[in-house]
C-alpha cells in the first residue's frame, strides 16, 4: 500500500515508519506542524510537535530512506483543538484534547488529505490493534501491552477511518522493546523521554493559562443545597473532585472535608460537597459514535466495561442507546468523573465506541430536607 507516516518527533512513530517500509508499503513521512509560535521548544518531557520534534522526525525518515515533508495544520489545530479546549472550559466541562486532535485532526484532517493524495492508509505510532472479523469488518482492540495501550484515545475513530489506519506498534510487548529496535536502527529518538500533559501548555499551568485567556470573575461556592459556604477568584480554576484550595469560610456539619463536585461556569458558582456525592451511579452523552461496526441493537441495553481516562481501570457497565444519547451504568459507581470527559466502551479487548459525557448522576442523591 501507499503509506502517510505522520513522525511526530519521538521514538513510536520512528519506529511504526520503519516497520511499515519492512513490510513492504511505499512510504512517506509527515510531521505535523501544530503550534502557531515556530520558535516554541520543547523541555524534558513537556511539549511536542515542536522545532526540535520536527527535525528528529527528519533525522529518522532519512536514516529510514524514505521523503519527508513537514505539513501546517496551525490553523485547524487552533480552531479544532485549542478553541474547543477553551470552549468546553467555558462551559464548565472538562475536554481531552489529545481525543479532540486524534478526532479531527489525525484521523480527519491528516487522513482526509491523504487521500486526496492517493495514499491508502495513515500509519501512527500508537499502541492499539486493528483486526478484522470473519465478514471483513475491521475492529479496533486493545494492544497487546496494556501498560501502554493507548485504544482510549483513539475510540474517536470511525469505521470508515479505521479501513485506512496502521498501528504498527499494536502487537509489540513493550516499550523497552520499542526503544531497542530504535536503537538498532540508530535513531537519535531511541531515549527521548516520551511527551505528557497539553501538548499546547508545555509548561503545565493549565488554570493561568486559562485565565490569560478566559478571564477570572469572582464568585460564590455553594453547597448542594444551595447555600453559600465561600466564595472564589474564577470558577475555571477548580477542577471536579478538588478538596485542597477551596477556602471555604462555613465548617461542613459534621466536620468532614468538601471536595468540588461541579463547576458552573454560566453563573461562576462551584458546587462542593461530601466526598460519596462524587461516586456516579450513571454517565450519558449526545455526542457518541462507534469504533466500526454498531450493536445489532444498541436501543436494547447490552453488558459491557467502561473507561472514563486513558490509564483508568476498565469498569462494568450496561450501556444502551436511549433518547439519542449512549447511557451507561456501571456496575461499581464512577468517581470523580466530569462533563467533557470521554467514556469509551470496550466488549472484551475490543473498542465498541465512545462518548463525550453530557450528563451525569450522583449515586449519592442529596437528601431531602
Amino acid at each position: 500500500m501507499k503509506v502517510l507516516a505522520a513522525m511526530s518527533g519521538g521514538v513510536d512513530s520512528a519506529v511504526a515508519a520503519a516497520r511499515a517500509v519492512e513490510a513492504g508499503h511505499e512510504v512517506v513521512g509527515v510531521h505535523l506542524a501544530l503550534s502557531r509560535m515556530p520558535g516554541t521548544l520543547r523541555t524534558g518531557s513537556r511539549g511536542c510537535c515542536t522545532v526540535e520534534d520536527s527535525m528528529d522526525a527528519q533525522r529518522a525518515a532519512n536514516i529510514i530512506g524514505i521523503p519527508y515533508y513537514v505539513w501546517d495544520f496551525s490553523e485547524r489545530f487552533k480552531l479544532d483543538v485549542v478553541d474547543d479546549f477553551i470552549a468546553e472550559y467555558s462551559a464548565g466541562r472538562t475536554p481531552n484534547p489529545c481525543m479532540r486532535c486524534n478526532e479531527r485532526i489525525k484521523f480527519a484532517a491528516l487522513l482526509e488529505k491523504a487521500l486526496d493524495l492517493g495514499f491508502d492508509a495513515v500509519a501512527t505510532g500508537h499502541y492499539a490493534t486493528i483486526l478484522t472479523d470473519e465478514n471483513g469488518n475491521r475492529e479496533l482492540h486493545r494492544a497487546s501491552a496494556w501498560a501502554k495501550d493507548q485504544s482510549y484515545v483513539l475510540g474517536v475513530l470511525t469505521a470508515e477511518q479505521l479501513a485506512h489506519s496502521m498501528f504498527p506498534l499494536g502487537a509489540t510487548p513493550s516499550k523497552a522493546e520499542v526503544r531497542a529496535e530504535a536503537a538498532e536502527r540508530g535513531f537519535s529518538v531511541a531515549t527521548k523521554p516520551d511527551s505528557h500533559d497539553i501538548c499546547f501548555i508545555p509548561d503545565g499551568d493549565t488554570r493561568g493559562w486559562l485565565a490569560d485567556r478566559v478571564g477570572a470573575q469572582e464568585g460564590v461556592i455553594r453547597e448542594r443545597d444551595g447555600s453559600i459556604v465561600g466564595s472564589h477568584d474564577g470558577a475555571l480554576a477548580f477542577t471536579i473532585g478538588q478538596r485542597k484550595g477551596l477556602h471555604l469560610g462555613v465548617p461542613s456539619p459534621d466536620g468532614r472535608p468538601r471536595f468540588v463536585l461541579e463547576v458552573k461556569p454560566a453563573t461562576n458558582e462551584v458546587v462542593v460537597g461530601p466526598k460519596e456525592a462524587l461516586d456516579l451511579a450513571e454517565i450519558s452523552g449526545d455526542r457518541f459514535s462507534w469504533a466500526g461496526l454498531p450493536p445489532t441493537d444498541p436501543h436494547t441495553p447490552f453488558d459491557c466495561h467502561v473507561q472514563i481516562r486513558a490509564h483508568a481501570d476498565p469498569v462494568a457497565a450496561v450501556a444502551v442507546v436511549r433518547d439519542g444519547a449512549l447511557v451507561i451504568t456501571p456496575n461499581v459507581p464512577l468517581n470523580g468523573v466530569s462533563a467533557g470527559q470521554t467514556a469509551v466502551v470496550y466488549l472484551g479487548t475490543r473498542v465498541l465506541g465512545q462518548c463525550t459525557i453530557d450528563r451525569t448522576v450522583s449515586a449519592v442523591p442529596l437528601p431531602v430536607a
